[in-house]
């Protein structure tokens, strides 16, 4: 491991599922209640915007009762006490890598715990409902607030600072992903072309787990504090 100075972990629905987060993928996941096109995309809005801020609303709620598990602490102690660069890149859109401890952080899907004004262009911390159509905390302007998650057929965030990171990168470990959703799946393959160590940790073989150059699986509570300890243990 002494080769190895630049760190990008891609963190996935399966890191937040062990602190009680429903994923959206799996068995049980919150697709099977609620199809994609009605409540995750920008045609859901316009079409029945009641029904998506709803299903927001009650995922915002839901979130700020659970907790960091034990893989966010890790990522938070890798976080606090690695001295090289590292980026932890996270789908997922709840805030318990930060309420954990982690800082190099980019959310690349958004975060339930922001509005984002589509009038002014402002994004707000927002912990409250959005389905009463309150005024932007900025602009004053009322109804012009949505949550501020990126949809399907929408574009990721801060993908420039996500791929220039990549490049760099001497290793790339994706944690609790399904390896089904692009861009996302595809950064192994990116970071394995920049000539990255590539590892997956999840609970079984992503669709994309033979691009990586060793996986291990198992619960991301088990596995991401041991990989941790490997890494900046004494």
């Amino acid at each position: 491991m002494s080769n190895i100075r630049n760190i990008v972990v891609l963190t996935g629905a399966g890191v937040s599922a062990e602190s009680g987060i429903d994923t959206f993928r799996d068995a049980g996941g919150l697709w099977e209640q609620h199809r994609v096109e009605d409540v995750a995309t920008p045609e859901a809005f316009a079409r029945d915007p009641e029904l998506v801020l709803r299903f927001y609303d009650m995922r915002r709620e839901a979130i700020q009762t659970k907790a960091p598990n034990a893989a966010h602490a890790a990522l938070a102690r890798l976080d606090a006490e690695w001295p090289g660069e590292l980026l932890i890149v996270t789908q997922n859109i709840d805030d318990l890598h930060e309420r954990a401890g982690a800082k190099r952080l980019i959310h690349m899907h958004g975060e339930h715990l922001n509005a984002w004004c589509t009038g002014c262009d402002v994004r707000s911390r927002w912990t409250g409902p959005l389905i009463d159509r309150p005024a932007c905390p900025a602009c004053g302007a009322a109804g012009l607030l949505r949550p501020d998650v990126v949809w399907f057929g929408e574009m990721p965030y801060r993908m420039e600072d996500i791929y220039r990171a990549i490049n760099r990168a001497d290793l790339f470990v994706s944690i609790g992903t399904s390896g089904a959703v692009y861009p996302a799946a595809g950064f192994v393959r990116e970071a394995r072309a920049a000539g990255a160590m590539t590892l997956e940790l999840n609970m079984e073989p992503s669709q994309g787990s033979h691009w990586f150059t060793e996986a291990r699986h198992g619960p991301a509570t088990q596995l991401v504090p041991e990989w941790v300890e490997q890494m900046v243990g004494d």
